[in-house]
């Protein structure tokens, strides 16, 4: 089961390398290193002169205060104070970085509610499905939740939508031709479902419950689930706002665990150790690219510790598909090398490929799919590549569009799984909030992207009218339109 596997090693990139180390010797070889080490300080200022350096300046008194409470270095303290640590439980806490200081989620609004209906399912031999995303976030979230719950005996399965014939989250399509039919009983979403009204309604209508768990901003109205744990609800005060979806899926396993202990219910099979799920949830966390801050923090530490052990096959496989060593695995790793191999399912084939990699016992299994994640990974790559220079060109021929303060670009050309990652390529390159947007058969699906300090989801919201259909977070979200609708959203957006 799960709860035995760990996960392979990795290393870290090249891209994050330290510069090799140099060993001084005579003649050639010396003015060799010698212009390496000058060639290398140059790119340095060179890329230190295309960014806006912003010093921290730290209270010497807090410093001074920090250094006398745990007797270390000013350098230590100022670290500590910047980062707003001030109280010597806090600093114990950041420093030890372990689960054994993870603040109890218990508080998160609707817990209660859920760990109740879905020990009711359990023991009531209810079918159970989980929906989850399609990226790194809801495939990780899907995995801990389907074998934790397998693992408790539970009747369950999973479904992830499809991103280019499906979309985004949970649809009435889902309940009508899949939930029903099946004779559901309980629905628990992973990562999305937050603006799911209509096909929560119609599962709730039609007797299947609906527990939403999830980290998107929420609307106004939430849907009418039977429970939705989202530490951004509004009236929800946990202060879990950081977690990224699998981070969420996570608490409710630590609340579910607790509960299902206090009913006596692991006597027939040992309790599961809720830490071995932590490589995948550090794998998620670290790929929807949450702040490392607290809990996110202790996931990630904990996890990487995990995979650097070795153990889940589909992982392994996945690092030796990326041509990596088996030790020194970091976030860099998940950033760059194994997220976007496992986020290449969701964009170019389908997820549930992403989900069989990491749930396989079979080395072999698991080898045969990374090799065929890697190849997906390259054409994404390609199809990137070129998209990406088309919009570069296109807005050399009409500068005119750089004078607005938003882009909003759209073509019947464009492949719906790589719109995300070419919009922070073009924030990146025009440093402005953008919207991507494939259109076929009069529909367009879009991405955004913003820049610190804007709020997307929140220009999203202002422009509602204009669309079929949108969610996602401050930096990012993702939308539904009627092509001729396109125009007017442009303009709307802009202002």
């Amino acid at each position: 089961m799960a709860f035995n596997k760990k996960i392979g090693r990795s290393a870290r990139p090249a891209v994050w390398q330290s510069p090799r180390p140099t060993v001084w010797h005579s003649g050639a070889t010396d003015i060799f290193c010698k212009f390496n080490i000058v060639q290398n300080l140059l790119m340095r200022y060179e890329m230190s002169m295309n960014k806006n350096w912003k010093i921290l300046q730290p209270d010497k008194n807090s410093v001074t205060k920090i250094c006398n409470i745990l007797k270390c270095s000013p350098v230590l303290a100022t670290v500590l104070v910047n980062r707003n640590i001030l109280s010597h439980a806090d600093a114990s806490r950041f420093l030890s970085n372990s689960l054994n200081n993870l603040r109890p989620p218990f508080s998160i609004k609707d817990m209660d509610v859920a760990v109740r209906r879905i020990h009711s399912a359990i023991i009531n031999h209810e079918k159970i499905l989980i929906l989850g995303d399609y990226d790194v976030d809801g495939i990780t979230a899907t995995v801990i939740l389907l074998e934790f719950l397998q693992y408790a005996g539970a009747d369950v399965s999973f479904y992830i939508p499809h991103r280019i014939k499906e979309g985004y989250s949970l649809q009435t399509s889902h309940i009508s031709d899949y939930a029903l039919p099946n004779r559901i009983g309980l629905i628990i979403t992973v990562d999305c479902g937050s603006g799911s009204h209509d096909a929560v309604r119609l599962a709730q209508d039609s007797g299947t419950d609906v527990i939403i768990t999830d980290h998107h901003n929420i609307p106004d109205e939430m849907p009418p689930a039977t429970a939705v744990v989202n530490p951004k609800r509004q009236d929800c005060t946990a202060g879990f706002d950081n977690l990224a979806g699998v981070g969420v899926a996570f608490c409710l396993l630590i609340c579910l665990r607790k509960y299902l202990r206090d009913l006596n219910f692991w006597q027939d099979r040992p309790e599961p150790n809720l830490k071995n799920f932590c490589d995948l949830v550090a794998l998620g966390t670290v790929a929807d690219v949450v702040p490392l801050v607290g809990e996110n923090r202790m996931f990630s530490k904990t996890g990487l510790e995990i995979i650097k052990e070795g153990g889940r096959p589909g992982i392994s496989a996945l690092i030796k598909a990326c041509g990596i060593s088996n030790n020194a695995v970091d976030s860099g790793d998940i950033a760059f090398r194994l997220a976007p191999r496992l986020n290449a399912a969701g964009r170019m084939d389908h997820a549930k490929k992403a989900v069989k990699l990491l749930t396989t016992d079979d080395p072999e299994t698991a080898a045969s799919i990374a090799r065929s994640l890697n190849h997906l990974n390259q054409e994404r790559q390609s199809i990137e590549k070129k998209m990406f220079e088309e919009i570069i060109d296109d807005l050399k021929h009409h500068p005119d569009m750089l004078r607005q303060s938003t882009l909003v670009l759209s073509s019947s050309g464009w492949h719906e799984g790589v719109l995300g990652i070419v919009a922070s390529k073009v924030v990146e390159k025009y440093f402005r909030p953008t919207v991507l947007i494939a259109t076929k058969n009069g529909i367009g699906k879009g991405s955004g992207r913003s820049i610190q300090g804007v709020d997307i989801h929140a220009g999203l919201v202002a422009c509602a009218d204009d669309l079929e259909f949108f969610g996602g977070h401050s930096m990012a979200a993702g939308l539904t339109i009627r092509a001729d609708n396109i125009a007017t959203f442009q303009k709307n957006f802009e202002n």
